[in-house]
Parts: C-alpha cells; sequence; structure tokens
C-alpha cells in the first residue's frame, strides 16, 4: 500500500514494492520490470515517478535498462528474456494491420506520438522508432507540424 501523505517519496515505496517482489523471486533474473505504463496504472503513479522507480532499481543494482526495450531484473550484462522483434516493430506491424483493416484509411492521419505512448506504452523514442518504420517501409508519410498520414491505396508496399 502506497502511503501518499507520509515522508518517504512515492517513486522509493514503488522501487521498495518491487524490489521486495525481486527477492521474493516474483519476478526473476532477466525478467522484465512492469513497464513505465504499467507501473502508472498499478501504483496510480506519473511516467516522472515511474521513471525514477527504474533509476532507483538501478541505483540498488537490482535491475538494468537496454535502450529501446526495457529494464529488466538484474545486473548490466547479465541474462534477459529477449523479444524476438523489437517493440517499435510489433507497434508498426499492427498499425499496417489497422490500415490494411480500413481503421486508418489513406490521407488520414495515424495515431498521435504521444497517443502511441499511451496505447502501447512505451517511451517516445519507441513510439518514433515505431513512426520511422512504417515510414521506412511505405505506409506512411509525415507532414511536419501536422501528423503522420496513410499513403494512398495504390502505393502500399506488397
Amino acid at each position: 500500500m502506497i502511503d501518499r501523505e507520509g515522508p518517504t517519496p512515492i517513486y522509493m515505496q514503488v522501487a521498495d514494492i518491487l524490489h521486495d517482489r525481486i527477492r521474493k523471486g516474483e519476478l526473476l533474473a532477466g525478467q522484465a520490470l512492469p513497464s513505465e505504463a504499467a507501473m502508472e496504472a498499478e501504483f496510480y503513479i506519473g511516467r516522472t515517478t515511474a521513471r525514477r522507480v527504474a533509476r532507483e532499481l538501478r541505483h540498488r543494482q537490482v535491475a538494468h535498462t537496454v535502450s529501446g526495450e526495457g529494464t529488466f531484473v538484474g545486473t548490466t550484462g547479465g541474462l534477459r528474456q529477449r523479444r524476438k522483434t523489437p517493440v517499435f516493430e510489433d507497434i508498426a506491424d499492427d498499425i499496417v494491420k489497422r490500415i490494411r483493416s480500413g481503421e486508418f484509411r489513406p490521407n488520414r492521419a495515424i495515431f498521435s506520438e504521444k497517443t502511441l505512448m499511451r496505447r502501447y506504452g512505451v517511451a517516445k523514442v519507441t513510439a518514433r522508432s515505431a513512426v520511422e518504420s512504417l515510414r521506412k517501409r511505405g505506409w506512411v508519410f509525415t507532414v511536419p507540424y501536422r501528423g503522420t498520414y496513410v499513403v494512398a491505396q495504390e502505393d502500399w508496399p506488397e
């Protein structure tokens, strides 16, 4: 239970809870810690507080972060459960499915960067990588300061 009125900062309390889960074996070496979005939902905290939790667990040397993948139990260079595909590619693949299904129509905007972050529980760099992947694959184009749009159907990749 988080004491929101007490003297101990909330990020420390959440870090204590996760550290306790690691000690009890509920979170194993190499396993991903809850994402920032998952921590937000479980503990009713903000994104900045979730980031401070990860930083605190790294400081305690019970976790390490791999850019674009997440924060994992254990020290840097230790074992971790690797994803078959990067998270940003999974997001891009989901957007392609939505385009093909007609949810995102040609010359209409896809989700904004902030919406991608919230919907998929990812950091800004991951959301940007997903959009970049879609651009490189030929599914979308970006208009600066306006958004990212689906290309015309006759220009869709095979």
